[in-house]
């Protein structure tokens, strides 16, 4: 039980700082019904768990080892992330609150999970050594009660900002929500030039 706990408190502190995770479970809570917006977030938990799961067991340092591969990772992850960040903006002006307008497929919500969770290469290989040194420190026994501690606190969080978020915004003008979505693309097409920044700067 103390490794499960050892896990969910390193879970959170991985999971809270405001990143392209957050960003997306923030702006899908604020802009669909909460039924929906579950949905969506299960996705992103789905593949943020995928993604703790890869870097726990030292995915990061195959990619970090291979330059080729972060390179590849990095440009199709910048240019992918820039279009995410496009979407947003081009959507903010007309977003309405509580209706089917905001909705996107479920095909579409899942590859957007999917690119917010491993888009950043350098995230994995930072993941892959604080939760790998983290694992050195574990016997055989505790490796999965931590790693499910992890998974666990990362759902609680997802759901906890979506639920919050979700009820919060019925009080809020839409020009509020208009602004949030403006910043939410402004910082996610940011990050998106970033990684292209980095991966141009490999190949010079």
């Amino acid at each position: 039980m103390m490794t499960l706990l050892k896990g969910m408190m390193i879970g959170f502190a991985f999971v809270a700082p405001i990143g392209m995770q957050n960003l997306y479970v923030f702006n899908n809570a604020m802009n669909n019904r909460l039924r929906r917006a579950f949905l969506y977030v299960l996705f992103v938990w789905i593949a943020d768990s995928a993604f703790s799961m890869a870097a726990f067991f030292g995915m990061g340092a195959l990619i970090s080892s291979h330059d080729t591969l972060k390179l590849i990772v990095m440009l199709l992850g910048g240019l992918l992330v820039i279009w995410i960040g496009y979407g947003i903006l081009r959507g903010a002006n007309s977003v309405q609150l509580n209706t089917q307008q905001n909705a996107v497929s479920l095909k579409k919500a899942l590859v957007t999970a999917v690119i917010v969770s491993w888009a950043n290469p350098q995230a994995l290989i930072d993941g892959s050594l604080m939760l790998g040194a983290l694992r050195g420190t574990l016997a055989d026994s505790q490796v999965w009660p931590f790693i499910i501690g992890v998974i666990i606190a990362t759902f609680i969080w997802f759901n906890g900002i979506t639920i919050t978020m979700n009820l919060l915004k019925d009080r809020l003008p839409k020009r509020v929500l208009v602004w949030v979505n403006i910043l939410s693309a402004v910082i996610v097409l940011g990050y998106g030039v970033y990684l292209l920044v980095e991966a141009i700067s490999m190949l010079i």
